[in-house]
C-alpha cells in the first residue's frame, strides 16, 4: 500500500503533462535519498537499539498520525466527512490491537509450561532464556537453536556434547590456559574453571553474553571478549593449551570460521602440545556426510592428528566433536577414568575425508549447502 504513495504524489504534484517529468524526478530523487538514509539508520542504529517489533509498531503509529494530518491539510480536496471515518476506524482498531501485539512475544504456543525470563533482539538473532519448570530445564536460545541448557534447580549443564570438556584435562594434561570461541551460556568455561584452567571467552553477540551472566551464573576466569572471532583472534597474544570452537547458532555454522585460514590462525595461538576442540552440527549419513568430510579434510591440512566423536550415537542429526592436534590424541593411555574412557570409545566415529572439499575463504559454499539442516536445533 505504501507503494501507491509515489504515483499518487506525482499526480498531486503535477498540474499539466508538461511538468510530469520534472515532478516525477524530484519525488523519486527525494525517495531515493530517504531510502539510503533510512536503510543506514535502520541497520546501524534502530535494529540493535530498538528491535524489529518496536520498529513496526512505531511505523504503524506514525502512519496513523500522518493519515490524520493528511485528512486535515487536504480538507479542501477531500471532505472531512469522507476522509475522517475510515481514518478513525483504523485508529480505533490499531489502539485496540496494540496491547496484544506488544505482548505477543511473551506467549509461547499458549502453554503455561514455558516461561520467558529474558528476550532481546540483537544483530545476530532473537535471544531468549526460556524456563520449563515441569522438566526442570532452562534454555538459552538464538532463533530456533538451543545454545545452552541447564537444570533450574542446580544449574547443571545438560547438553551432552559439552560433557567432553570434563574429559579434556585428563586427555590433554598440563592445560593451564584455554580459549573458548562461542561462549553461549558459559558452561564449558565454568567446567574448565573447576580444574584451575584460566579461560578467555569470545562471543559475537552481546545479548548472549548478558543472558549467560544474568541467568546461567557465568563468571569469567579470564578475559571476556565481544566481537567476531576472525577479527578478534588476530589481536590475541600468547599461547593457549586448549582452543574450543563452538559457534553453531541460528540453524547454521558460520563457515568463515571453518576455513583453512581460520584453522591456521588458531594453530598459531596453540602451544606445541595444544589441542583444538571443534563442535560441528550436521547429519551423520554413515560417516559420508559431505559437510563433515569437508571439516575433517580442512582440519587435516593444518593438524596431522584428529579424532571425531558423536554426541548421541543413535541420532542422525547430531553434534560432532573434532579434536585436532600436532601430536597423537590417545584416550587408551590408562590415565583417563574408565567411565570417561567408555564414553569416548562408544562415541568415536570415522569419517571418509575423500568425499569432502578443503574449505578456504574463497571456497566454502559446499559446506553451506550441506550443513544447513531443516531441524529446529539441538
Amino acid at each position: 500500500m505504501l507503494g501507491m504513495v509515489g504515483p499518487f504524489a506525482v499526480k498531486l504534484a503535477t498540474s499539466s503533462l508538461d511538468g510530469v517529468g520534472a515532478g516525477t524526478g524530484s519525488i523519486y530523487a527525494v525517495s531515493t535519498v530517504g531510502s539510503v538514509i533510512g536503510t543506514l539508520f535502520l541497520g546501524f542504529y534502530l535494529f540493535p537499539q530498538v528491535g524489529s517489533r518496536e520498529i513496526f509498531m512505531g511505523l504503524g503509529i506514525a502512519l496513523l498520525i500522518l493519515a490524520v494530518g493528511v485528512t486535515f491539510f487536504e480538507r479542501k480536496r477531500i471532505s472531512l466527512m469522507i476522509a475522517l471515518p475510515p481514518v478513525s476506524v483504523l485508529t480505533v482498531i490499531g489502539v485496540m490491537l496494540l496491547p496484544r501485539i506488544a505482548d505477543s512475544a511473551h506467549h509461547v504456543s499458549g502453554k503455561d509450561s514455558h516461561r520467558i525470563q529474558f528476550e532481546r533482539e540483537s544483530l545476530y538473532g532473537w535471544v531468549r532464556v526460556i524456563d520449563k519448570p515441569a522438566e526442570n530445564f532452562r534454555l538459552l536460545t538464538v532463533d530456533a537453536s538451543t545454545i545452552g541448557a541447564a537444570t533450574i534447580s542446580h544449574g547443571e549443564n545438560v547438553l551432552t556434547y559439552q560433557k567432553i570438556v570434563d574429559i579434556l584435562p585428563a586427555l590433554t594434561p598440563q592445560i593451564n590456559r584455554a580459549l573458548l570461541i562461542g561462549q553461549g551460556a558459559g558452561h564449558m568455561a565454568m567446567t574448565l574453571k573447576k580444574y584451575g584452567i584460566v579461560t578467555d571467552t569470545l562471543e559475537i553477540d552481546p545479548a548472549v553474553a548478558e543472558a549467560a551472566s544474568r541467568y546461567f551464573g557465568f563468571t569469567p576466569s579470564g578475559k571476556t571478549i565481544i566481537g567476531d572471532a576472525r577479527y578478534e583472534i588476530r589481536k590475541l597474544t600468547g599461547k593457549y593449551d586448549l582452543v574450543i570452537l563452538d559457534v553453531f547458532t541460528g540453524g547454521s555454522e558460520p563457515v568463515h570460521l571453518l576455513t583453512v585460514e581460520t584453522m591456521s590462525q588458531l594453530r598459531f595461538l596453540l602451544s606445541d602440545r595444544g589441542v583444538l576442540a571443534l563442535n560441528f552440527v550436521a547429519f551423520l549419513e554413515d560417516g559420508k556426510n559431505k559437510a563433515l568430510a569437508s571439516v575433517a579434510k580442512t582440519l587435516a591440512q593444518v593438524f596431522p592428528h584428529q579424532q571425531v566423536f558423536i554426541s548421541e550415537p543413535d541420532t542422525e542429526f547430531n553434534d560432532f566433536i573434532f579434536l585436532a592436534a600436532h601430536q597423537a590424541i590417545e584416550y587408551d593411555n590408562g590415565v583417563i577414568p574408565a567411565e570417561q574412557h567408555n564414553w569416548l570409545k562408544a562415541r568415536r566415529i570415522s569419517i571418509d575425508q575423500s568425499l569432502g572439499t578443503v574449505l578456504t575463504d574463497t571456497i566454502h559454499w559446499k559446506c553451506c549447502k550441506y550443513a544447513n539442516p531443516s531441524s529446529t536445533g539441538v
